[in-house]
Protein backbone atom coordinates (compact mmCIF):
# COMPACT_ATOMS: atom_id res chain seq x y z
CA UNK A 1 0.00 0.00 0.00
CA UNK A 2 2.66 2.38 0.51
CA UNK A 3 3.49 1.94 -3.63
CA UNK A 4 0.27 3.37 -4.00
CA UNK A 5 0.67 6.61 -1.63
CA UNK A 6 4.05 7.87 -3.27
CA UNK A 7 1.87 7.14 -6.69
CA UNK A 8 -0.60 9.83 -6.30
CA UNK A 9 -1.31 12.56 -4.24
CA UNK A 10 -5.01 11.98 -3.03
CA UNK A 11 -6.18 8.88 -2.32
CA UNK A 12 -9.99 8.55 -2.44
CA UNK A 13 -11.58 5.21 -0.77
CA UNK A 14 -15.41 5.10 -1.37
CA UNK A 15 -15.61 1.34 -1.75
CA UNK A 16 -18.59 2.16 1.35
CA UNK A 17 -20.12 4.65 -0.49
CA UNK A 18 -23.23 4.31 -2.60
CA UNK A 19 -24.33 6.88 -5.51
CA UNK A 20 -23.79 9.92 -5.71
CA UNK A 21 -21.28 9.92 -2.77
CA UNK A 22 -18.20 8.92 -5.06
CA UNK A 23 -19.19 11.31 -7.02
CA UNK A 24 -19.86 13.99 -4.81
CA UNK A 25 -16.62 13.15 -2.57
CA UNK A 26 -14.80 13.07 -5.96
CA UNK A 27 -15.23 16.65 -6.68
CA UNK A 28 -14.63 17.65 -3.59
CA UNK A 29 -10.88 16.19 -3.13
CA UNK A 30 -10.18 17.70 -6.59
CA UNK A 31 -11.60 20.99 -5.01
CA UNK A 32 -8.66 21.09 -2.39
CA UNK A 33 -6.05 20.04 -4.59
CA UNK A 34 -3.60 22.12 -6.82
CA UNK A 35 -3.20 21.69 -10.61
CA UNK A 36 -1.14 18.83 -11.76
CA UNK A 37 -1.82 16.48 -8.72
CA UNK A 38 -2.82 13.47 -9.09
CA UNK A 39 -6.19 11.72 -7.45
CA UNK A 40 -6.93 8.09 -7.16
CA UNK A 41 -10.43 7.17 -6.27
CA UNK A 42 -11.37 3.69 -5.39
CA UNK A 43 -15.20 2.60 -5.80
CA UNK A 44 -17.95 -0.35 -5.71
CA UNK A 45 -21.11 1.44 -6.56
CA UNK A 46 -21.56 1.02 -10.42
CA UNK A 47 -22.93 4.32 -11.43
CA UNK A 48 -19.47 5.79 -10.95
CA UNK A 49 -18.50 3.85 -14.29
CA UNK A 50 -20.44 6.68 -16.18
CA UNK A 51 -20.25 9.29 -13.03
CA UNK A 52 -16.73 10.20 -12.61
CA UNK A 53 -15.29 10.14 -16.22
CA UNK A 54 -18.55 11.90 -17.45
CA UNK A 55 -17.72 14.51 -14.65
CA UNK A 56 -14.13 14.48 -15.50
CA UNK A 57 -14.70 15.23 -18.88
CA UNK A 58 -17.58 17.60 -18.59
CA UNK A 59 -14.80 20.14 -16.28
CA UNK A 60 -11.81 19.54 -18.60
CA UNK A 61 -9.72 17.00 -16.47
CA UNK A 62 -7.49 14.81 -17.25
CA UNK A 63 -8.61 10.51 -16.68
CA UNK A 64 -5.71 9.12 -16.70
CA UNK A 65 -6.67 5.67 -15.95
CA UNK A 66 -10.25 3.76 -15.59
CA UNK A 67 -10.20 0.04 -14.50
CA UNK A 68 -12.33 -2.56 -13.13
CA UNK A 69 -11.42 -5.75 -10.92
CA UNK A 70 -14.26 -7.75 -8.91
CA UNK A 71 -16.44 -4.84 -9.16
CA UNK A 72 -14.25 -2.68 -7.60
CA UNK A 73 -13.68 0.75 -9.73
CA UNK A 74 -10.42 2.69 -10.13
CA UNK A 75 -10.38 6.05 -11.68
CA UNK A 76 -7.11 8.06 -11.65
CA UNK A 77 -7.58 11.80 -12.43
CA UNK A 78 -4.82 14.59 -12.92
CA UNK A 79 -6.44 17.97 -11.94
CA UNK A 80 -5.31 20.53 -14.77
Amino acid sequence: MNDLYEEYDVILDAREDRCPMPLLKTKMALSRMAVGERLCVIATDSGSLKDIPQYVTLVGLSLLSMQEDNAVYTFVIQKS
